[in-house]
């Protein structure tokens, strides 16, 4: 091989050695991007578990209240029931 040639060789090698250089750092960071993107997805993730526990309990209270209603409903019903034949007697009599 001639001056030349090896000249090429080298200036080649130096060219490939700066390319991988470029990638190894694109990869860096588009390793650092995923990163950040993977952290906003577990926030997120955590987030959207919080607010189905919120709903999870709302609707639990809700459906112990609608329990209290019908038992009280259960009671209150046969009582109006009986105060209204009461009054209608009384009017009527």
């Amino acid at each position: 091989m001639n001056e030349e040639e090896v000249q090429q060789l080298g200036s080649l090698l130096k060219e490939i050695r700066d390319n991988q250089k470029r990638q190894l750092d694109r990869q860096a960071e588009a390793l650092a991007l995923q990163r950040e993107q993977f952290a906003l997805v577990q926030r997120q993730t955590e987030r959207h578990e919080r607010i189905q526990d919120r709903a999870e309990n709302i609707q639990e209270k809700g459906a112990q209240m609608m329990a209290v209603a019908r038992k009280t409903l259960f009671v209150l019903l046969p009582i109006v029931a009986l105060l209204i034949f009461y009054v209608s007697w009384l009017i009527f009599r």
